[in-house]
């Protein structure tokens, strides 16, 4: 009796160690794809109602503050999936994950929302500033700062820290083969590509989201075959 007890109760863990092992890297991808869904649309957002020119008009912007806003508001929970993504993806690895890249992965990881968040309470500062008089804020001084500082954390320093990101994540990616090989190798290019680029290029950021996307969904098939 108490044998066939036994065994129950490890026909019962394994049942559940079973579902574990199939949830977690479907819920990594279903949080990795949210992200870039929602960090997309929230920088297609901005971009549509922003001018590109940090000295442009303060004007467009504030006629632009409803549009502003909304991108604004995706901005917390693109940062939670992220952050979701980060821990799913941690946990799927296991006992496999290398302690060296996970710290670099979760430290880059950690930066890049950080910097995500500033930018985007930076921006929020700006446009309640802007709506009480552009006047001042522009002859000042403080409006072309904080546009300048607002592309500085997310153009150039939030986008290092992605590429630092993705070259992490390529690389137990490629230990662990969770991942086909030629997704590997695009991350390591796309991540390349980040961390040579100094912000002259426009739809830069996005290219981050758009790896995730495309990560999520490389997870989501190679889990569906097996």
């Amino acid at each position: 009796m108490n044998q066939k007890l036994a065994d129950q109760k490890l026909a019962n863990q394994e049942l559940v160690l079973m579902d574990r092992s199939l949830k977690t890297p479907r819920a990594a991808a279903i949080a990795g794809i949210l992200f870039a869904a929602l960090s997309i649309a929230g920088q297609l957002l901005i971009r549509s109602a922003i001018p590109a020119d940090p000295l442009g008009s303060a004007v467009e912007v504030v006629s632009h503050a409803q549009t502003i806003s909304r991108a604004l508001n995706l901005v917390p929970f693109a940062g939670i999936a992220f952050l979701w993504f980060i821990a799913v993806f941690r946990d799927h690895l296991g006992e496999l994950e290398d302690r060296f890249f996970a710290t670099v992965v979760l430290g880059s990881g950690l930066l890049y929302v950080a910097m995500y968040f500033t930018s985007a309470a930076l921006a929020g500062g700006l446009l309640a500033g802007l709506s009480l008089g552009t006047e001042n804020l522009v002859e000042s001084g403080a409006y072309a700062a904080g546009r300048a500082q607002i592309h500085q954390i997310s153009n150039i320093y939030g986008i290092k820290m992605a590429g630092v990101f993705m070259i992490s994540t390529s690389t137990v990616a490629l230990r662990t083969r969770i991942v086909p090989r030629w997704m590997i190798y695009v991350g390591y290019a796309l991540a390349l590509f980040l961390l040579l680029t100094i912000g002259t290029i426009e739809w830069t950021p996005i290219v981050f989201p758009l790896w995730v996307l495309l990560m999520s969904v490389c997870i989501l098939m190679e889990k569906f075959r097996g």
